[in-house]
């Protein structure tokens, strides 16, 4: 039996504490061998069998650790994840990964160099509804696709003191929520030929955007991505195609089940989604309106597939150029709602 990786987690905030630590724990491929953290009680009593360090040199000196996990706010990524590959180390960096595309490169080109993994964390893969989505889309029950439309909202009408909502850290919600919209998007349909984005600081008192409405455009259709915090209630896909249409209400429920404690492997885990309706026209020429349940979510199997890229040398479901894809697009998001424009995406390795 192959012993698990040995990972160490920088940061333990909300997405340290949320969505790498319990996650790691309980995926059956990884061990949590150190946290590095200022949060050192809470962390040592949360998982007495780690070490607790307080920073990052104190976590890379630990020469048991294989791979480190960047959980930290979003402008202190690049420079953690540049020297823990420097100092010959795996890194899998929460998104954003970087804050720029040239950042997301220059990680990819040390890693590359080095014989290294470098895998973003877009969890989001692994949501129940969207791989429910990737197997409708992928199997022709919607025929070929004519509109997509992919919502993040969340209704937080007060603006909240901490790095997240602070536009000169990173924050809002462009960085935030916006690489899982896109990033699920190329994963369907690869890199759209440009993109046109509306970008909005809409509550009262906020520094960073709060509202991003992008419009991704393809040779056969449109996919549009769209993040509020001022939505107390949106669909989270709209889906219309030659044969028919899916609609899905409600967000995928681990997030909610990892904050109420519940973890991978345990009983309901992954399931409880919001059920999706597909209206489809048959081959017999009949209209049929189904419900379709959600596949199970399962974020431990990121944690797994990291495991077999450096065990094993498999290659990592988000590469590298996926990262700099995305940020490419948030670049460009920002530069069309600036300058009121459609810009070409134009890839770059």
């Amino acid at each position: 039996m192959t012993a698990p990786l040995q990972i160490g987690l920088m940061g333990y905030g909300f997405a340290g504490q949320t969505f790498h630590a319990p996650v790691i724990a309980h995926s059956g491929a990884a061990q949590l061998a150190a946290i590095a953290t200022s949060q050192g009680e809470r962390a040592q009593a949360d998982y007495p069998d780690a070490a607790i360090v307080p920073d990052l040199d104190a976590l890379l000196s630990i020469d048991a650790i294989e791979c480190v996990v960047i959980a930290t706010p979003n402008d202190t990524h690049y420079d953690l994840a540049r020297r823990t590959l420097e100092r010959g180390k795996h890194v899998l960096v929460d998104k954003p990964v970087t804050l720029t595309s040239e950042e997301a490169r220059t990680l990819a080109s040390i890693a590359k160099q080095r014989g290294l993994v470098f895998a973003p964390f877009h969890n989001r893969r692994w949501d129940g509804d969207f791989l429910t989505v990737r197997e409708l889309i992928a199997g022709g029950e919607l025929g070929r696709v004519t509109h997509y439309e992919s919502h993040f909202d969340r209704f937080r009408p007060q603006v909240k003191p901490r790095w997240r909502e602070d536009a000169t850290r990173g924050g809002g919600l462009l960085y935030d929520l916006g690489p899982h919209l896109i990033d699920q998007t190329l994963a369907l349909f690869g890199a759209p030929e440009s993109i046109t984005a509306f970008v909005h600081t809409r509550r009262e008192n906020a520094s960073a955007p709060d509202y991003a409405h992008l419009v991704l455009r393809y040779p056969t259709h449109d996919a549009v991505l769209h993040a509020s915090a001022l939505a107390a209630y949106a669909p989270r896909f709209a889906i219309h195609g030659t044969r028919g249409s899916y609609l899905k209400n409600g967000l995928d429920t681990q997030e909610d089940q990892l904050k109420d404690g519940l973890r991978p492997g345990q009983p309901g885990f992954g399931a409880g989604n919001e059920a999706g309706r597909l209206h489809v026209l048959r081959d017999n020429g009949q209209e049929a309106d189904i419900e379709v349940p959600n596949a199970a979510g399962n974020y431990a199997d990121l944690y797994r597939a990291l495991a077999a890229a450096i065990r094993e040398d498999k290659p990592f479901p988000v590469s590298p150029q996926d990262a700099i894809d995305v940020m490419t697009l948030v670049e460009l998001a920002m530069q069309s709602a600036k300058e009121g424009r459609t810009l070409a995406f134009v890839r770059r390795s």
